[in-house]
């Protein structure tokens, strides 16, 4: 077999094996931080800091569910490094810990 062919052989079961690793993680409803919640609200705001007049930095519609961090801080959930949403506005997921 000539390099060529075997690079791309390689890169075929390299996609193949990320492909079924993510999958599995997708069928068990895993959460890496073992708290996933869903959107209650129409469209709920994430904010740059646990504060209402924080700058905007993205939006969720209604029953969004995306993994947030265990706890609330001043009536915000975080839910990655400078994205904040109100804790009021998402309900956890059957068996998350949150």
């Amino acid at each position: 077999m000539s390099k060529k062919t075997l690079l791309i052989l390689g890169a075929v079961v390299l996609v193949i094996v990320v492909y079924v690793m993510n999958a599995g993680k997708q069928a068990s409803g895993a959460s890496a931080t073992g708290c996933k919640v869903t959107v209650t609200a129409d469209v709920l705001n994430a904010r740059e800091s646990a504060d209402g007049n924080a700058k905007i930095v993205g939006k969720y519609l209604r029953d969004a569910q995306f993994d947030a961090m265990p706890g609330v801080q001043n009536g915000f959930r975080k839910v990655a490094d400078g994205k904040w949403v109100a804790a009021a506005f998402t309900q956890p997921v059957a068996g998350s810990t949150c």
